[in-house]
Parts: C-alpha cells; sequence; structure tokens
C-alpha cells in the first residue's frame, strides 16, 4: 500500500481559492458532527481494536481519539487568542509526544469523547457568531514563521476532523494490519 495514500487518506489539507459563507458553515458543520461521528466510529470498540494501528508505526485507535482531545483543546484556545488579542503568536506543542502521556495511550476514551462533546459545542456557538471581519482576523505561527487567519484555521480543522475520522475506518477496515503483533506474528 502507498504509504501517503494510508497517511492522507483523505489527502492533505488545501485552502479553496475562495472561503464563502457556504464553506465557513460547512466547515463549522464538520466541527458539529465530529463527536457523535466519532462515538459511532469507536464506541463499541474492544480493547483490542483500540490498540489497531492505521498505517505502520502510527497511533493506535485510542491515541487518535486522545489526540483530537488535546488538538481541538489548543485550537479552541487559538481561537478565543486571535478574537481577543491584535494577531497572537501562538503556542506550537509536541503532538507526538503528548501522545505518548499516560492520559493519551489509555485504553478509556470516553473522557476524551467527553472533552469533544462540550468543546465542540462551544466552539460551534463561538463560531457561529462571529462577523465576518472576524474570519479575516491573524494569528502568529511561530513554527512556520508566518501570519494565518482564522478562517484558514477553521478550514484546517473541518480537514483534520476528517483526516483523523478516515484513520480510524482505516485501521477497522484494515482489521489492525499494522498493529505490531500483527505485523510480528
Amino acid at each position: 500500500m502507498d504509504i501517503d495514500i494510508l497517511k492522507y487518506p483523505v489527502g492533505k489539507y488545501e485552502v479553496p481559492a475562495e472561503i464563502t459563507d457556504e464553506v465557513f458553515e460547512k466547515w463549522i458543520l464538520t466541527l458539529q458532527e465530529l463527536p457523535e461521528k466519532l462515538k459511532k466510529l469507536v464506541g463499541n470498540l474492544s480493547y483490542d481494536e483500540l490498540e489497531m494501528q492505521y498505517r505502520p508505526g502510527s497511533w493506535n485507535v485510542k491515541q487518535v481519539v486522545h489526540h483530537l482531545a488535546d488538538s481541538h483543546m489548543n485550537s479552541f484556545i487559538r481561537f478565543k487568542l486571535i478574537l481577543t488579542e491584535d494577531n497572537p503568536t501562538i503556542k506550537p506543542y509536541d503532538e507526538a509526544a503528548w501522545a505518548k502521556t499516560a492520559d493519551a495511550d489509555n485504553e478509556e476514551i470516553t473522557e476524551s469523547i467527553e472533552i469533544l462533546e462540550g468543546l465542540h459545542n462551544r466552539w460551534v456557538m463561538l463560531l457561529k457568531s462571529l462577523k465576518p471581519e472576524h474570519r479575516k482576523l491573524t494569528y502568529f505561527h511561530p513554527e512556520y514563521n508566518r501570519e494565518f487567519t482564522l478562517e484558514w484555521m477553521l478550514g484546517l480543522y473541518n480537514w483534520h476532523c476528517k483526516h483523523h475520522l478516515a484513520h480510524i475506518k482505516q485501521a477497522i477496515e484494515l482489521e489492525g494490519e499494522f498493529t505490531p503483533e500483527k505485523v510480528n506474528a
């Protein structure tokens, strides 16, 4: 299998030439629907299924679920900073290191799903309250040494939701083919 397809099952993030009201609303809907889609996808998985990986050397399903909570908490805070400060510099974090902490490699995924439910409710409420001029507000990302707009970031998290749901589906459909126990069997 092509590693790039396994790594980016929905493709890499591409910004549309024009971010219309319709596109912006569609992206908000993706955020609104993520917790429910995630629950349906992982709600009945066994411990062994939560250990399945979507590609060689990847995170397992439970780590992806916990990553979604970690990443989306960071993103929500970044949105609030963008709306309350003038071109704030955001703080990058090492997501790979976060995925190795005890809470992120825990088979109990319910708490992360609950975080996503509450967080996404607030995030959607915030996004629906925005005026058109808010979309062009910016933040500075020191890792990339450049500014990004709020609407660009919403598009990124629209992609992020789809990207990781596809990873989990991939792990399930491939029946954990890349999980070390299966690879070494």
